[in-house]
């Protein structure tokens, strides 16, 4: 008999829209918190209209609000407003990413909610924080990449910075605030208490900037972009092979270095004493690139990694989603993860992670309509079908 889910117990109200927000209410809903999305009626959430669009919906949307249940209110109306006070009283959690203020203009600010449930947990995601004196600035997770530091070093040497390919400030700072509602859920078992959790995406990121602030206080260096390489780190980049395409080689280990140059057929570099640790490979590093560079234009992909992983050194080709979606590696982890849309068609999404081993996630449910779940959930607050009817007849829900 499997065990119940880890968050089974669990009640979220997501209030966020697009990225943030309800990539963190989606990790919680993989793991059995029962989460109900409110969403504007008519329109929905945004995302469900961004990228590429399956029957009038983005396939982007069975992803982020899988598991979910939606009830569509129309947050500028005061009965709206009150429903929402109704959800909290019986709620954990409270997920919003609206610009700071917003709440607390609508009556639903921490001080409102957290009176009427003193163990709320309310995690609240923007730009720049809800203090300090960008507060008020609008903030998207592109900005905060570029104000963390992030950007300046995704680019080759004096050409213009580029973003990650997908919105790794908004997803990093998803990831902080389901840190932070775990943390506080750990508290409140001592406490009894809710509290607030202020996510600021450019400070998501910025905390996983590794050496970037120290090495600047301590010897005021400023890293610049490298393009593939990892600087003072060697060697670690990517290399062309004949057949065109590119394979990542990390031999940075002092013992793993020995074993790369074995292979290539470079023992004068793996023996040499100059080479020996990290330290020295850095300020030889050009030499050493170079080397590995002639060696893997003389080699496909394929056999540069059939010698490589015979050598024990990482390495690694660079995959395209067509890649990711045949590989066996990510089937064998249950990673490419097939549900049925309402049409029959099929359908693959990204798997569950963490892994764990007695309460892993699960897809239950696929993303909702707009307001698919409106009806059920308010009158599990004790409105009648009548009510309800009045309130959609004034278009404040659906």
């Amino acid at each position: 008999m499997q065990s119940p889910l880890a968050l089974c117990n669990l009640r979220v109200i997501e209030l966020g829209q697009l990225i943030a927000g309800p990539f963190a209410a989606k990790t919680l809903a993989d793991f059995g918190a029962d989460v109900i999305k409110i969403e504007p009626p008519t329109t929905g959430d945004p995302l469900r209209k961004w990228r590429l669009l399956k029957d009038g919906t983005s396939v982007w949307w069975q992803i982020q609000s899988r598991n979910k249940r939606s009830i569509a209110l129309d947050l500028k109306q005061a009965e709206a407003q009150d429903i929402v006070r109704q959800l909290v009283k019986d709620a954990d959690v409270l997920i919003e990413n609206f610009r700071p203020g917003a709440m607390e203009g609508w009556g639903l600010g921490p001080d409102e909610l957290l009176a009427l449930n003193p163990k709320l947990i309310m995690l609240r995601i923007s730009g720049y924080g809800q203090t300090g004196p960008y507060r008020d600035k609008p903030g998207f997770g592109v900005v905060a990449e570029a104000m963390s530091g992030l950007r300046h070093l995704t680019a080759e040497p004096g050409r213009v910075p580029v973003r990650v390919g997908v919105s790794i400030g908004d997803t990093l700072a998803s990831l902080h605030g389901v840190i932070g509602i775990l943390l506080a859920l750990h508290e409140r078992h001592t406490s009894g208490k809710g509290q607030v959790i202020d996510v600021a995406l450019y400070e998501a990121v910025f905390n996983c900037m590794e050496s970037l602030l120290p090495e600047f206080s301590a010897f005021g260096a400023v890293r610049e972009a490298a393009g593939s390489a990892l600087p003072g780190i060697a060697p670690s980049n990517a290399y062309k092979c004949q057949d065109g395409g590119y394979v990542l080689i990390a031999g940075n280990g002092d013992s793993i270095f020995k074993r790369l140059m074995h292979t290539m057929g470079r023992d004068d570099l793996g023996l040499d004493v100059g080479l020996t640790d990290n330290a020295g490979r850095v300020k030889r590093v050009e030499e050493i690139d170079a080397a590995i560079g002639v060696w893997t234009a003389t080699l496909s992909v394929a056999q540069v990694l059939e010698l490589l992983d015979a050598a024990s050194v990482p390495a690694g080709r660079i995959y395209t989603v067509a890649d990711i979606a045949t590989d066996p590696h990510y089937q064998a982890r249950e990673m490419i993860l097939k549900t049925v849309m309402a049409d029959g068609s099929a359908l693959a999404l990204p798997g569950i992670v963490p892994k764990l081993s007695r309460t892993p996630g699960s897809h239950r449910r696929n993303a909702p309509e707009i307001g698919q779940d409106t009806d059920a959930v308010l009158q599990d607050i004790g409105l009648t079908p009548a009510q309800i009817q009045a309130l959609k007849d004034k278009g404040i829900v659906q």
